[in-house]
């Protein structure tokens, strides 16, 4: 197993989880968060005045797929997510060790 984790610009969220649902992902969990990379923050204006910002709003979506699905969700991920510009995102992927069901206890692939 393993977790994919992907970093995005917050109006691709719906496009990127339409494509992970119809690759058959059953779940994931979606958290707005702030950040930067290369591109260090940007500036704002607001109430006429113009103001550096370091932090971008960004999306972070997990999930855990099968192994023989990573390749697939993430090609699907990098179609959906992509706008060709400075931002688009990242993505990581973690080996998974293990991961159980809590209601029924089920493990492995099973639980996912």
């Amino acid at each position: 197993m393993k977790k994919i984790e992907v970093i995005i610009k917050p109006f691709k969220l719906d496009d990127v989880k339409d494509t992970i649902n119809e690759l058959g992902v059953k779940g994931m969990t979606v958290t707005e968060v702030k950040g930067y990379g290369r591109q260090r923050g940007h500036k704002e204006l607001y109430r006429g005045v113009e103001y550096e910002t370091n932090f971008i709003s960004k999306i972070k979506i997990e999930t855990v797929v099968d192994d023989s699905m990573v390749d697939a969700v993430i090609e699907g991920i990098k179609k959906s997510a992509y706008t060709g510009t400075v931002g688009d995102g990242k993505i990581f992927v973690i080996p998974v060790e293990s991961a159980t069901r809590i209601r029924t206890g089920e493990s492995g692939n099973d639980a996912l």
